[in-house]
């Protein structure tokens, strides 16, 4: 792997997850993160850093995981069987965001690299991750600055790569069991490693640092909107959704859990409280069906794809 650092890519993830918590705490001015390190008994570790309670956010979660293993998971070898038999390493920075106002949209976001070798052949690598958003209550003016964030993070490396991976974040956050999407998208790619293990690592870097000014803003724009039971109870309710897609189509939740992770980590991303409710349906004209007729549909915000 003489081309591959897989140091200095550890390296700028922990600094990504003490600048991104710093940011969150800055924007609350009450809440603190805790900081829980954990150890793996299979190899590495990595540490968790959970806020609750805030004056703007509800919870929020970030971690940072470097693990070390013997062999793959399913999750990993049903998608790609030449992994089978390697020694694999992984690492990233993931994180969730749910702000307490039902009008600021809860985020999610997760860059990492994966290493996967044997004696008797070239190491296997790549980069993946990309930034999402999920609103309750849907906004153009937020959507549009997401996406043109987005859109500001992949332009140094191709035309053609936010329209390709805006396109992917759309497929890969849909609920087929509700035929909807989770939210408005953002971008979304994974076994990155045709540009070199420079470039590939320069994105990534990219993709970090457009997370912060593609979502913090549109917080300060939410988060002191007024609200009442109505709005609290439909944010609760589709929080549902959320927890629907991370625990039935997550590949990353998957592939946790099967790799003997740990379970108090890769679940920090579920929302503190959310609910059920049988047959609900939005009043038709409202500012909730609105949600699901225009911001719940993949959509051109930009007016940049063909």
């Amino acid at each position: 792997m003489t081309d591959v650092n897989p140091d200095a890519v550890r390296d700028y993830l922990l600094d990504l997850q003490d600048r991104l918590c710093g940011a969150l705490e800055a924007e609350d001015g009450k809440a603190r993160f805790i900081n829980d390190p954990w150890e793996r008994d299979e190899g590495g570790g990595g540490r968790s850093r959970i806020m609750r309670d805030g004056l703007v956010f509800e919870q929020a979660g970030i971690g940072f995981s470097h693990v070390l293993g013997e062999t793959l998971p399913a999750a990993a070898t049903e998608r790609r069987p030449e992994l089978a038999g390697r020694r694999w390493q992984a690492m990233g920075v993931s994180l969730v965001i749910h702000p307490l106002n039902p009008y600021a949209p809860t985020s999610h976001a997760n860059i990492r690299f994966f290493v996967a070798e044997r004696p008797d052949a070239d190491p296997m690598w790549w980069f993946g991750g990309g930034f999402d958003l999920t609103p309750y209550y849907g906004f153009d003016d937020d959507a549009i600055h997401w996406h043109s964030t987005a859109a500001a993070a992949c332009a140094p490396f191709g035309d053609d790569v936010y329209p390709r991976y805006k396109a992917w974040c759309d497929e890969y956050f849909h609920l087929p069991h509700r035929n909807e999407q989770r939210g408005i998208g953002g971008i979304f790619y994974d076994d990155l490693d045709a540009w070199g293990f420079e470039r590939c690592f320069a994105f990534m870097r990219s993709v970090g640092d457009h997370f912060e000014p593609a979502y913090l803003p549109i917080v300060q724009a939410r988060h002191r909107t007024p609200y009442a039971e109505r709005e609290r109870q439909w944010q609760l309710y589709r929080r549902g959704r959320y927890v629907e897609f991370n625990l039935l189509w997550d590949r990353g939740t998957k592939f946790g859990i099967q790799s003997g992770g740990r379970t108090e980590s890769i679940l920090m991303s579920l929302p503190p409280l959310a609910r059920w409710e049988y047959g609900h349906t939005a009043e038709p004209g409202s500012p909730e069906a609105a949600l699901l007729e225009r911001y719940l549909k993949p959509r051109d915000w930009i007016g940049v794809l063909d």
